[in-house]
């Protein structure tokens, strides 16, 4: 009989989709490897992340190495944590956070205790003999709508749009399956746009898989997606097939100093800014705007909430997946929604205890990956574990975005006729 206790841990540094080092843990119980996890990174951050632990030696990897990490990893936390009961996921997560000692994870790394964490729950559902969904959640059963990126810009392309996300919402699919049917369809046809207007090159892609276009503004990229969902034969419009989305990352944007917002080479204050998205608003269903506003704003957070009642307003580097940043935005009603990355607080237990936060005051989940993925698809189990109804996850290309959708595509099939897509109600699924 096995004791399901933890007898070894072991990481490496591996690479990212991007190139870069990143951290892989494997957490063996009685002597066998049974749970694996790759820890992701972003390249668009906020400011109150936690702490993520690189080597700083500009000789190799430019600095970005992560063998600090590693080392914490298979020194002190395993250490701490060998012969405990890999199904104790929340004492393990907090016998690691105690360990560290410091508000944001800053002397072993989150990059460190969340590999550990993540491997430990993959484990824990091994030896529970249940997938990882149904072990986190054994009531877990919404597949999500996939917010999916058209086209890129910011942070993760090189281009002249500084908003960083344009999105379609196959909110009209009948299931999962079907909406990531719609969303290469519209893909294709957005595809052959953008050739037709500006050549071949403009279908090279940013890194979350949308095309890195000569596109300028706020106005083009709706206007192409609007074309491309046409020529795909769906419809847009709430209560229809596709409604529209963007993360605008306006920190990125935004300078501290004048308090403007500078967008296709024009200066708004806040509130012009706001207006701005009024009108986009007015011209195109807006479902969901991600970090429309700097991430220190909560005044502005409030006022674009309350001038947008249709749209969700998601707080990407506002809440930065924390219950205490949440809470100031619960307590002020700033935004509707949450952006849940486990990397950006460092534990499973406490992303999922600032899901469950959110939850009880009404705001919204939205699941998401990060800019530097592995073919790791740990994601979707826990969007569909947490029943958030909505998956930000990348357009379906290149593996590390690929292995996120097939991953849904399983469990739908697991699920069979308990499995309820979340469509139109994305925002309020549970």
């Amino acid at each position: 009989m096995s004791s399901n206790q933890i007898t070894d841990i072991k990481a490496r540094e591996i690479i990212d989709c991007r190139g870069w080092p990143t951290v892989q843990v494997d957490v063996y119980v009685d002597g066998k490897l049974t749970g694996r996890a790759d820890v992701p990174a972003g390249r668009s951050t906020g400011i109150h992340e936690a702490f993520v632990l690189l080597d700083g030696d500009q000789k190799r990897y430019r600095g970005l190495g992560v063998r600090k990490a590693i080392a914490n990893i298979v020194g002190e936390i395993k250490n701490a944590i060998l012969g405990l009961n890999v199904t104790e996921q929340r004492k393990i997560d907090q016998m690691m956070i105690d360990l560290d000692g410091t508000p944001n994870k800053q002397r072993l790394g989150a990059n460190a205790i969340l590999g550990v964490s993540l491997a430990v729950a993959r484990a824990g559902a091994f030896a529970c003999d249940v997938p990882l969904y149904r072990y986190l959640n054994p009531f877990g059963h919404v597949l999500p709508v996939p917010l999916m990126n058209c086209l890129n810009g910011g942070k993760l392309t090189a281009n002249y749009l500084e908003i960083q996300e344009f999105m379609v919402l196959p909110v009209g699919a009948e299931s999962y399956a079907h909406a990531l049917q719609m969303t290469t369809e519209i893909n294709e046809c957005l595809r052959e746009l953008v050739i037709e207007k500006y050549g071949i090159l403009a279908t090279n892609t940013g890194d979350e898989g949308g095309f890195a276009t000569p596109m300028k503004g706020i106005w083009e990229p709706f206007e192409y997606m609007q074309r491309a969902v046409e020529k795909a034969g769906y419809k847009v419009g709430f209560g229809e097939d596709i409604v529209y989305g963007m993360d605008c990352a306006a920190s990125h944007w935004y300078d501290a100093k004048s308090g403007l917002y500078t967008l296709d080479d024009k200066q708004f204050c806040r509130d012009e800014l706001i207006d701005l998205y009024k009108q986009v608003a007015a011209a195109y269903p807006l479902g969901s705007v991600e970090d429309p506003i700097d991430e220190e704003d909560f005044e502005g957070f409030i006022k674009v909430t309350h001038e947008l009642p249709q749209t969700q307003i998601v707080g990407d580097d506002l809440f930065v997946t924390n219950v205490d940043r949440l809470r100031l935005g619960v307590e002020s009603q700033a935004a509707n929604a949450m952006l849940f990355k486990v990397n950006q607080i460092g534990s499973l237990s406490q992303a999922m205890d600032a899901a469950e936060f959110a939850y009880r005051y009404s705001y919204g989940v939205q699941v998401s990956e990060r800019s530097g993925e592995t073919e790791d698809g740990l994601i979707s189990d826990l969007v569909v574990a947490l029943n958030s109804g909505q998956i930000k996850t990348g357009m379906p290309i290149r593996g590390e975005r690929t292995s996120k959708h097939n991953r849904l595509l399983q469990i739908e099939e697991e699920l069979g006729s308990s499995a309820v897509y979340a469509g139109h109600n994305f925002r309020r699924p549970r």
